[in-house]
């Protein structure tokens, strides 16, 4: 019954996964076509900084997503320490705890510098979009951020669950 129960979860995670990127694709594509309007209008420099602007938005939220992920799973396993647990173990987690520990704050300190990005990128297009294309690109920005904080979830609950039937069907002879 309970592998029945993870197999039919599992089932609709990956078409969750499958709505999620056909949305990204359609997101995507509604990118290609402000890439083109941008670079229509803007001048090269300014076309060049969107572009850096787009680009270091996927690389940086998704930084920061792995690294959240990574350090939830060491912080579970610090959470799982007990008595029998051997002191090396008990080390290297807590080093990995304070080496991802900071390397989130970093990425956190690269979010905050692309959030800066991101306000001298929208008044440059202020300049050359009307309000519909500014409103158009700030929703774009948007939904592209979800998007990946959409996508990572999902793939961290498929990985959860495929490992819970995996442990469990080994499990029963």
């Amino acid at each position: 019954e309970l592998i029945c129960d993870l197999r039919s979860k599992l089932q609709t995670l990956w078409e969750e996964r499958e709505l999620v990127l056909s949305e990204a694709r359609e997101c995507a594509e509604r990118g290609e076509e402000l890439e083109a309007l941008v670079r229509d209008v803007c001048k090269p420099n300014e076309f060049e900084r969107y572009m850096m602007f787009i680009g270091d938005l996927e690389k940086v939220v998704s930084l920061l997503l792995c690294l959240s992920s990574r350090l939830a799973r060491v912080q579970n396993a610090l959470s799982r320490i007990d008595g029998n647990t051997d002191a090396e173990e008990k080390q290297s987690l807590n080093e990995r705890h304070k080496l991802l520990s900071r390397q989130r704050e970093d990425a956190k300190d690269l979010k905050e510098n692309l959030d800066r990005r991101e306000r001298v990128v929208s008044g440059i297009l202020a300049k050359y979009l009307t309000d519909l294309q500014l409103q158009d690109y700030r929703q774009f920005v948007q939904v592209k951020t979800s998007l990946l904080i959409e996508q990572k979830d999902l793939e961290e609950q498929i990985r959860f669950f495929e490992e819970q039937l995996e442990n469990l069907e080994k499990s029963i002879p």
